[in-house]
């Protein structure tokens, strides 16, 4: 099988200059040719090249100009770009724009052969070290929220909850971090942390989580601690997520108003992140069944969210689950298949 050849684009505003340099590139790569900036442009539309020789003078926008243009691109940044320029003066402009290399004219043939062969195999190595830079962070990742689907399931035993308790507060925690705008790692690590926001309760003894009846003052201090055991269990990890992870943990419990624990936080001084999962938690605990109660209604629970704005709960997430409530019940709905393809 034949070895696939490189892609270059050149481009030159003299005509006599793009002929030279197109009959001896295309003895080993596929040659584009632009005789200006804006033709370039057009160019990178329809070809993404392997490289590019980028002619400095050129009337209208000149190279560095252009070289400007296509590293503020992400999906033309990464092209390696060599200038070709008569003046040793542009060398500095050349480079700071993103430029590689630097050629000054009369170009000899085996020299830009040479540095052309020489940028292609970097980048050639930078693409394979990204790459597996990405793919090692992906196995990290993965085995991050493994971890997590670990320990939310261990949480869930303690405290006699089924898996979809836990699944429902990430899913309706990841719509409402959409919809307030939040960035989609944002989202996602959201999403994957919020089913840990009970993990602490692995350290309250059973006769006080699994009580039927109403817990006593000096076991009603007991359970509250659960809220500090889990951000001690998860600890500090330079990780995002579970940085994220340990943060609701302790923090999915402090109330707007500032008369929640552990800290009694009030506020946006209180995570995003652990303003939503409060609501949705709150909300979910509601509409099930525990030892110690019947579920709620679904409109009941609903209710409660909107006295509790500004209260316990921030106003903008209580209006966005008010808001989102309609596509959130569809999701309970659906929620065994869901299971299987999101968490």
């Amino acid at each position: 099988m034949a070895e696939e050849k490189y892609t270059i684009l050149v481009v030159d505003d003299a005509p006599e200059n793009l002929d030279t340099m197109k009959r001896f590139l295309r003895s080993k790569y596929h040659v584009s040719a632009a005789l200006n900036s804006r033709m370039a442009l057009k160019a990178l539309e329809k070809v993404r090249p392997d490289l590019i020789l980028l002619d400095v003078m050129m009337p209208g926008m000149d190279g560095v100009e252009l070289c400007q243009l296509i590293k503020s691109d992400p999906m033309t940044r990464d092209i390696p770009v060599i200038f070709i320029s008569a003046s040793i003066g542009d060398e500095e402009r050349g480079i700071k724009a993103g430029g590689v290399d630097y050629i000054t004219k009369p170009v000899n043939p085996a020299m830009i052969l040479l540095r052309v062969d020489t940028h292609l195999a970097l980048a050639h190595q930078k693409r394979e070290l990204k790459r597996e830079v990405e793919e090692k962070t992906r196995e990290l990742v993965d085995t991050q929220y493994e971890i997590i689907r670990k320990l939310s399931r261990a949480a869930e035993y303690k405290d006699n909850e089924t898996g979809d308790h836990v699944l429902r507060v990430g899913l309706y925690a990841r719509e409402i971090g959409r919809y307030l705008g939040m960035g989609e790692k944002d989202v996602d690590n959201l999403f994957h942390a919020a089913p840990m926001h009970d993990i602490g309760k692995i350290g309250i003894p059973d006769h006080i989580l699994l009580k039927p009846g109403k817990l006593d003052p000096d076991e009603w201090v007991i359970m509250k601690s659960h809220a500090a055991i889990g951000g001690d269990i998860i600890g500090d990890s330079a990780s995002p997520l579970l940085e994220v992870a340990r943060i609701i943990c302790r923090e999915h419990h402090e109330k707007w108003n500032g008369t929640g624990y552990p800290e009694g936080k009030q506020g946006r001084d209180i995570s995003l992140y652990a303003r939503i999962v409060a609501v949705c938690d709150v909300f979910d605990a509601l509409v099930s069944e525990r030892p110690y109660k019947k579920a709620w209604p679904e409109e009941k629970a609903l209710d409660l969210i909107k006295e509790e704005r500004g209260v316990s709960f921030d106003p903008a997430v209580a209006d966005a689950f008010v808001t989102l409530f309609p596509q959130l019940m569809e999701l309970k709905g659906n929620i065994s298949s869901i299971a299987d393809t999101s968490y």
